[in-house]
């Protein structure tokens, strides 16, 4: 990255708000930003009812000197904007990137496909770690020159390795993404690690809930099959959907060309979902998301 986009970086934050909709909240937003010298550059939201719904806000700028004028900024807004319209606001800053883990287990697609965009710069986040329950993925993600972790989790000793993981985690990253992490997480797992944690799987759920779910679907004879990525809470599988796609497919698509399908667009599901939540677009309004994608 050059010095130039380093400045501009560092010069760039992201302002995500939800509150009650009334008048004069954007007019508000805008003036106390403009008041400050900033630069709107970007602008959505959404309204759930223009009269007595919930509103959303999320909006980029820029401010030279951003680095020494956050203070002022944090205050002025909370004390005169956040404040009067009761607002939940966070401002978030692009120049210091979220540090992500991925969890895995054996199957890898999702878990390259993360590490290789990471590579390429498409991800804006520092990758911590890789946690697996298998040592299978160790000589991949070490081409990546990150650091990779085997926690067995036998049955029987499942606590022991979500503490295990705690400790590698806690205080440390931002967001966990478990990439095909074939394991159920424990309720006290999710509130101990206190960052957002999202995953991916196949869209056939609930039909074809366990093992070997694209050879049911082609017992079935389905003829769509997808993805789903969501952020994980204590009900399983039942977060909130931050984004899912499908592909039709046909009688003539064995269940392993279903089950590559299928790999494939779970890739792309779960890449945009991580790359979303990195670049602050998804805020959750009870259990769904509003998505500034």
């Amino acid at each position: 990255m050059t010095d130039h986009a380093d400045r501009r970086l560092a010069d760039h934050a992201r302002l995500l708000v939800s509150c009650p909709d009334r008048h004069g909240i954007v007019a508000a937003v805008a003036g106390l930003l403009s008041e400050l010298g900033a630069n709107i550059v970007a602008s959505d939201q959404h309204s759930t009812d223009p009269e007595g719904g919930r509103f959303f806000l999320r909006m980029e700028f820029h401010l030279d000197g951003l680095d020494g004028a956050r203070e002022e900024l944090e205050r002025r807004f909370d004390e005169e904007i956040a404040t009067r319209f009761a607002m939940t606001w966070r401002v978030s800053y692009p120049s210091e990137p979220k540090r992500l883990a991925l969890l895995v287990s054996r199957r890898d697609h999702c878990l390259l496909d993360l590490l290789w965009r990471w590579r390429r710069g498409d991800l804006p986040c520092e990758i911590a770690c890789v946690i697996s329950n298998h040592p299978d993925c160790a000589e991949s993600v070490a081409g990546f020159g990150v650091p990779f972790h085997h926690v067995p989790a036998e049955r029987g000793s499942k606590a022991a390795a979500e503490a295990q993981i705690l400790g590698l985690l806690e205080g440390r990253v931002d967001v966990v993404a478990l990439a095909r992490y074939m394991q159920i997480l424990s309720d006290e797992f999710l509130v101990r690690v206190g960052v957002p944690v999202i995953n991916i799987h196949h869209s056939f759920l609930p039909a074809f809930v366990g093992a070997g779910p694209y050879e049911r679907a082609w017992e079935r004879g389905v003829k769509l099959i997808g993805a789903t990525a969501h952020y994980v809470t204590a009900e399983l599988d039942e977060g909130p959907i931050i984004e899912q796609d499908i592909q039709r497919v046909s009688h003539r698509d064995t269940p392993a060309e279903l089950a590559r399908i299928g790999a494939d667009i779970e890739r792309t599901v779960f890449s945009r979902a991580v790359k979303w939540h990195l670049e602050d677009r998804i805020l959750v309004y009870e259990n769904r998301t509003i998505a500034f994608a």
